[in-house]
């Protein structure tokens, strides 16, 4: 897997444009990376409702959730479906909203220096092995892309935004995914 940071596109992703995006203040870089979960509706998987959401066309009336969140426009860099599947709906080097109200190390406003990466998932249903071997992949792709990323600058949503965000959840394993990504890291050299 490969990113271009001239167009910050990934190869491996199907991409699907998100227009709740802009550009970083200038001179911002990826500094951060922020693991999320979602699925829509809650606790389902599989369906077009996230990537509607991301795009601004998730239909009000289809479920009771969706009314309270069809008008949020919000986004994220990729996401990675239970199966493995990667989609990615703004470039690296823009600014995805997906963070919202949040402070990593003393900066606020961690969209403008982070990026989102969704996990089909809930916070309290294990992760599928595949997406820990998919994220591994992505976060060494994206390291390798922009070197002010590296493996101690990667958090939960829960992590940047205490008491009010929660995911990726208790069920996310991370030591788990330092061990895939040690593995992918390892391999690179």
């Amino acid at each position: 897997m490969r990113i271009d940071p001239s167009t910050g596109l990934t190869d491996a992703a199907r991409w699907c444009a998100s227009p709740n995006a802009d550009e970083r203040p200038e001179g911002t870089l990826p500094e951060l990376a922020v693991i999320h979960n979602i699925s829509l509706p809650p606790g389902e998987f599989g369906g077009p409702w996230i990537e509607a959401l991301f795009t601004n066309r998730l239909p009000p009336r289809h479920h009771p959730y969706f009314a309270a969140i069809a008008d949020l426009q919000v986004s994220a860099h990729a996401l990675i479906r239970r199966d493995g599947e990667l989609i990615q709906y703004v470039p690296w080097h823009r600014r995805a909203w997906h963070a919202g109200l949040s402070c990593w190390n003393g900066r606020e406003r961690c969209n403008d220096f982070s990026v989102g990466i969704e996990l089909e998932g809930t916070d309290d249903l294990p992760y599928e092995p595949i997406q820990y071997r998919r994220l591994a992949e992505l976060l060494g792709a994206l390291f390798a892309a922009y070197p002010t990323l590296s493996p101690e600058r990667v958090v939960g949503h829960a992590d940047i935004s205490p008491g009010r965000k929660t995911d990726p959840g208790e069920s996310f394993d991370w030591r788990r995914l330092r061990a895939e990504l040690d593995k992918r890291l390892a391999s690179s050299r």
